[in-house]
């Protein structure tokens, strides 16, 4: 009796499972387990894979992948590093000018710079994907008034900032007392407030200037992300350290000076920082040329490395 060439019958010693003409599960008869007979079927039926067609003629199976959308972030988590994120910022920017005095200047203004922006460099690193890694509400600010960032979660972003200032001045009050203001930022005696408001302000255009390059342009995300911005921080700590001491941020100047009751030209370090932001923000969305194929100017992004 001839068999129907579908339903030919097992052969009488095993085939190795891949070889021509084996069956694709050894074991298994292809007539009465039909299911493990259409394997096609059943991978096109998972959306997440992508499969070509088998190849039993030759024994070999395609590559399979699957792209599987990433875990989403919730507010809790992004407010929580940026708190984290904040605080290490704080912590080492701060410990580094209180060292510095306390050792007459042992760390030198390159040192301090290069704490403060290899700090900047490692928290985006470490937190930008969670977080965006904003570390300054002026940061925040800008972003928000551009449509990059949604205004709901603004008040939680610079919460977490203030928070997180506070608590690393007065841990490093703690630590450090009574030597605790070299943590402070004030003008130096020979510059007035208006010279200081120029200097913070220029600083932090530059600053966001940079921030908004790397965080738009998808080519300049991760790795050079940080290392641009940190760097970007180290040349303003250079260029404003020994004058106002270089805040670019709110709450560098706001949590110090809360720890130690030293509020003078407080506010121009509330002011300028936000300003020079804003500015550098618009001004780099002004020049900034659209890409023939990027259709995403006006989506909303995170900051600086930067996708949430």
């Amino acid at each position: 009796m001839e068999h129907d060439e579908d339903t030919g019958s097992m052969p009488s010693t095993p085939v190795t499972p891949g070889t021509p003409g084996a069956p694709l599960f050894g074991g298994f008869r292809p007539d009465r387990h039909r299911y493990f007979s259409r394997p096609r079927s059943l991978l096109k039926s998972c959306k997440c894979f992508s499969v070509e067609p088998w190849e039993l003629e030759d024994g070999t199976l395609p590559p399979v992948s699957c792209a599987l959308p990433p875990p989403s972030v919730s507010l809790v988590q992004k407010v929580a590093a940026e708190f984290i994120g904040t605080l290490v910022l704080m912590f080492a920017s701060e410990a580094t000018a209180i060292v510095n005095q306390k050792t007459q200047g042992s760390e030198t203004l390159i040192g301090c710079a290069a704490s403060t922006g290899l700090a900047v460099m490692i928290i985006i690193l470490s937190t930008g994907h969670i977080s965006g890694a904003h570390l300054n509400p002026g940061i925040t600010i800008a972003f928000a008034a551009l449509k990059h960032f949604p205004w709901k979660q603004v008040p939680l972003y610079i919460g977490a900032q203030v928070m997180a200032s506070l608590c690393a001045s007065f841990l490093l009050k703690a630590i450090f007392h009574p030597v605790m203001n070299g943590g402070v930022t004030i003008p130096s005696v020979e510059y007035g407030y208006g010279q200081a408001f120029a200097l913070e302000f220029i600083i932090s255009f530059n600053l966001m200037f940079v921030v908004t390059a790397v965080a738009t342009d998808t080519k300049a995300v991760g790795e050079l992300a940080g290392i641009a911005v940190g760097a970007t921080v180290m040349l303003n700590i250079l260029i404003a350290g020994p004058s106002t001491g270089a805040s670019m941020n709110p709450v560098r100047t706001l949590g110090p000076a809360v720890a130690v009751n030293n509020y003078r030209a407080i506010w121009v370090y509330l002011t300028a920082p936000i300003l020079g932001t804003l500015a550098g923000a618009g001004v780099y969305s002004a020049v900034k040329l659209p890409d023939k194929d990027d259709n995403t100017s006006n989506k909303p992004i995170a900051a600086p490395s930067f996708r949430q």
